[in-house]
C-alpha cells in the first residue's frame, strides 16, 4: 500500500459541480504535478464537506484546513505555499479562526461518519470503514425477529418529522404473512429548506442501502424502492452505482451470502410535488397514479403498495440502522436524551456565520447549534428568531433559544423538531414577509382532495397578503390563527395540518411585526 504525506479532499455534491468543482481539480492535479508532488499528495473525490454558498471546497489532511469558494487561478498559490511550504493561505479560508476551530463533529456522527472523508463512488471505501459488517452479521447471525427487537430497544425514531419508532413501524409488519412485501424509502424531501436525506445520499449512498437491506430481512421484505424526487440528479447517479456495485459484489441480488435471503432494490423517481411526502400519497406516486393521500386505516404496513404490506421509513431514519445493528442498541442509547435518542442531522442556514450541514446529539440545544456549529451570528447582528422544521415548523423567539433540539423536548412548548432545517434569522427579519412565503407554498401545493386545506389555505393567503400590503387589521391575525386551528383538525392530510404551527408561533411570538404592517 503506497503511503501519502497529506491527502486533498475535493468536495463533490450538486452545489459544487454547478460550480465548476470538476475544472479546479483537474488543475489542481496539474498544479501537482508541476512541482513534483503526485507522489506525495493523494487527492480524493468525497461528498460535501458541510459548507453550504461556498462554491468549490477542498480540506487538506492531516492538517483539517478546508479552503472554500476556490477558483482555478488559486491552486497554484494553495500547492506552493500550503503543500509546498507548510503556511495556510488565510484569505482564502472564510473566517480563520472559525474554520480552524470546526472540525464538523467528525467524532460524534452516527449518520454522517464517512460524509466528506470517503469517495461515494468506490464501495471499496465504504467496506474499508467497516461498511456492510452490519449486514453480514445479520444475515449469519441474527433473526429477523432479533433485528426488529434490536431497533425497538434502540429507541430510533422516525427521522422524517413525525417521531415515531421504527422499530414498532416493523413490528406491525414483520409478522404478516404475505408473499410479497416492500422497504419504501422517502427520499422527496420536499420541506422547503430542508436537503438534509440529499446530502446524506450524495454523501454516502452505501450506508443508506446498507440500512435498506437490514430492514428488508427484519420485516422480510424481497423488494425496495428508493422513492427520490426528479432534481436530485447527483443522488440517482450515486445511488444507481451503489445498487450496481452492491449486485456485482453479491451483496444484492439472489441468495446473498448463501442465506437463502432474496432482495432488489429500485429506484423511482418522483415529480417534485410536496404532497408525495405523506407516505400514502406517496406510495399512490410510486404505483403511477395521482399523487393524493389514502385513507387510514388500512395502515401500509398491513396494505401499502399495490395491496401489500410495506414499511414506509425516511432516508436519515434508515441510514441510523446499520450503527445499531453493529454496535448495538446499548451503545446507541448513550447518544442523545433520554426521551430522544441518537443524533439528528440538521441544514442549518440564514444568518449565520457558517450555514452548512451538521449532525448534533438529541437534546442538543439550538444555541449550541447555532454557535458551536454555525459559528454565531453573523455580523455581529443580534438573533431574532429560527424556523425550525421547515415551512411545516415554529417560529422560535430569543427566549426559547436553550429550548432542547428533541422530538418531547419541543413538543413541550408546541413545537416540532421536523425535517432538520433550522433557518436562522437576525435582528432585521421581516417576519411578516416569511409567513406570507410559508402560506404562498401551501396554497400552492395543495392537492385539492379536501376542503379545509384547499380553501382554506386560500383564504389564509389573501388575509397575509392583505397585512403584507398594509391593508390587515388586528382581526385578521387571530381569524387566521382560528382557520389554520380549523384546517389542523379537519384537513385530511398533514399539508393541511400543517399551516397552524408556524401560523401560530409567529402570531404569538411576533405579533408586533404584523401590527407594525398595518395602516
Amino acid at each position: 500500500m503506497k503511503f501519502y504525506r497529506s491527502h486533498v479532499l475535493v468536495a463533490i455534491d450538486d452545489n459544487s459541480l454547478k460550480a465548476g468543482v470538476k475544472e479546479i481539480e483537474t488543475q489542481l492535479r496539474i498544479e501537482l504535478e508541476k512541482n513534483n508532488l503526485t507522489d506525495e499528495i493523494k487527492v480524493l473525490e468525497t461528498g460535501g464537506l458541510s459548507y453550504f454558498g461556498t462554491g468549490v471546497s477542498i480540506t487538506i489532511l492531516p492538517d483539517q484546513i478546508t479552503y472554500l469558494n476556490l477558483k482555478k487561478e488559486d491552486l497554484s498559490e494553495i500547492v506552493r505555499e500550503h503543500l509546498l511550504k507548510g503556511r495556510v493561505v488565510s484569505h482564502l479560508i472564510l473566517n480563520t479562526t472559525l474554520t480552524n476551530k470546526y472540525n464538523f463533529n467528525y467524532k460524534n456522527r452516527v449518520v454522517l461518519e464517512n460524509s466528506g472523508i470517503i469517495n461515494p463512488e468506490n464501495i471499496e471505501e465504504y467496506l474499508g470503514t467497516g461498511g456492510y459488517e452490519a449486514w453480514e452479521k445479520v444475515l449469519t447471525k441474527m433473526k429477523p425477529t432479533e433485528v426488529v427487537n434490536e431497533v425497538k430497544a434502540s429507541g430510533l425514531r422516525g427521522r422524517g418529522g413525525a417521531g415515531f419508532p421504527a422499530g414498532i413501524k416493523w413490528s406491525f409488519t414483520a409478522p404478516l404473512r404475505a408473499k410479497q412485501k416492500y422497504i419504501v424509502v422517502n427520499a422527496d424531501e420536499g420541506e422547503p429548506g430542508t436537503f438534509k436525506d440529499r446530502l446524506i445520499m450524495e454523501g454516502d449512498p452505501h450506508k443508506l442501502l446498507e440500512g435498506i437491506m437490514i430492514a428488508a430481512y427484519a420485516v422480510g421484505a424481497s423488494k425496495s424502492y428508493i422513492y427520490i424526487r426528479g432534481e436530485y440528479k447527483l443522488c440517482i447517479h450515486r445511488l444507481e452505482l451503489a445498487i450496481k456495485q452492491a449486485n456485482e459484489y453479491g451483496i444484492l441480488g439472489k441468495n446473498i451470502f448463501g442465506s437463502g435471503f432474496d432482495l432488489e432494490i429500485e429506484i423511482k423517481i418522483g415529480a417534485g410535488a410536496y404532497i408525495c411526502g405523506e407516505e400514502t400519497a406517496l406510495i399512490e406516486s410510486m404505483e403511477g397514479n395521482r399523487g393524493t393521500p389514502r385513507s387510514k386505516p388500512p395502515f401500509p404496513g398491513v396494505e401499502g403498495a399495490w395491496s401489500k404490506p410495506t414499511v414506509v421509513n425516511n432516508v436519515e431514519t434508515i441510514a441510523n440502522v446499520p450503527s445499531i445493528i453493529k454496535n448495538g442498541a446499548d451503545w446507541y442509547n448513550t447518544i442523545g436524551a433520554k426521551c430522544c435518542r441518537g443524533t439528528k442531522v440538521y441544514t442549518m442556514m440564514g444568518d449565520v456565520k457558517l450555514p452548512g450541514l451538521c449532525e448534533a446529539e438529541m437534546g442538543t440545544s439550538l444555541r449550541t447549534i447555532i454557535n458551536e456549529y454555525g459559528g454565531g451570528m453573523r455580523e455581529e447582528k443580534s438573533f431574532k428568531a429560527a424556523l425550525v422544521g421547515g415551512a411545516a415548523g415554529v417560529f422560535l423567539p430569543n427566549d426559547m433559544l436553550d429550548v432542547k433540539m428533541d422530538f418531547s423536548s419541543l413538543q413541550e412548548y408546541g413545537a416540532v423538531l421536523g425535517s432538520g432545517a433550522i433557518l436562522v434569522m437576525n435582528e432585521d427579519a421581516d417576519l411578516v414577509e416569511m409567513l406570507w412565503s410559508i402560506i404562498r407554498f401551501f396554497r400552492h401545493e395543495s392537492c385539492g382532495k379536501c376542503n379545509p386545506c384547499s380553501n382554506g389555505n386560500t383564504v389564509l393567503f389573501k388575509l397575509i397578503d392583505g397585512i403584507r400590503k398594509g391593508k390587515g387589521k388586528e382581526a385578521d391575525l387571530d381569524e387566521m390563527v382560528r382557520i389554520s386551528e380549523v384546517m389542523n383538525k379537519t384537513s385530511f392530510c398533514a399539508l393541511g395540518q400543517s399551516p397552524y404551527m408556524p401560523i401560530k408561533s409567529a402570531i404569538d411570538n411576533f405579533r408586533i411585526d404584523f401590527l407594525a404592517r398595518m395602516k
